[in-house]
């Protein structure tokens, strides 16, 4: 896979192997733009992602192993950042970074997505969660903070799937996206998950090609073997739309590539 661009290591204290087993992984995949986007510190949920004191340290090690593989790789710094209301940090906004991935994980207080918190679908009206996730969605697209939507349709991770039309219900967030100029990962980490298959689904990317959405390629890897694991799926899945080039970005600065 030529571009990679989610992929976590242990300071979000959910992800094992060292940075430089995931760089050569992804040598090996042959890969050509490598991203690191560790979960982002914030005043919430600290269990699952760096602290502020950490970011330093991150970033100084994403860029000794940029400078130690740059013959056999571009190496990228990123975040993926957590929108919450209310949550939201300027020390995270606005990092010396090449990208920002802006993810969905709460709906209010639910990390919905943890399997610790599962056992509250029971007791929720499935297309009242899935809607307010995609409010939620939209609102984090208009807030123009971000280049990349991380994992579009996470909500549907445990597979429960809601009764009303998915693109119906993801409509207004697609046309915030476009709006907002942003670019819509293909996340392979479905695959490893219930659902079993990419974020976001073969419909969802379908009407995002439509609308003239770009796309980029990640794998979030939260430990080195799941490095490129799935990427023959999620690659010809986005040609079998129409998709030829995947976006890269230095400094806030986007730029498509073929693929």
């Amino acid at each position: 896979m030529l571009v990679d661009l989610h992929n976590h290591t242990p300071l979000c204290n959910h992800a094992e192997g060292a940075m430089y087993e995931y760089i050569e992984k992804a040598i090996q995949n042959g890969t050509k733009y490598f991203g690191f986007s560790d979960h982002a510190p914030m005043d919430f949920d600290p269990k699952y992602r760096m602290s502020f004191e950490q970011m330093k340290i991150y970033e100084e090690d994403v860029l000794a192993m940029k400078e130690k593989y740059k013959n056999s790789i571009k190496i990228l710094l990123g975040y993926e950042v957590d929108y919450l209301q209310g949550h939201m940090d300027e020390r995270v906004l606005h990092p010396h970074a090449d990208y920002l991935i802006g993810s969905v994980h709460f709906i209010d207080d639910w990390g919905f997505d943890n399997p610790e918190f599962i056992g509250r679908y029971e007791h929720e009206d499935i297309d009242v969660i899935w809607q307010k996730y995609f409010d939620a969605i939209e609102e984090m697209a208009k807030s123009k903070l971000f280049d990349i939507v991380g994992h579009l349709d996470l909500i549907k991770v445990f597979k429960f799937m809601p009764h009303k039309d998915i693109n119906l219900i993801a409509k207004n967030a697609l046309i915030a996206i476009k709006e907002a100029d942003m670019v819509l990962e293909v996340n392979m980490a479905g695959y490893r998950k219930p659902i079993a298959e990419a974020y976001p689904s073969l419909s969802l990317l379908q009407e995002a090609y439509h609308l003239g959405i770009p796309i980029t390629f990640g794998s979030d890897a939260h430990m080195p073997e799941q490095v490129g694991l799935f990427s023959d799926e999620i690659q010809k899945m986005a040609r079998s739309v129409g998709y030829t080039q995947c976006a890269i970005f230095r400094n806030r600065k986007r730029e498509l590539i073929n693929f």
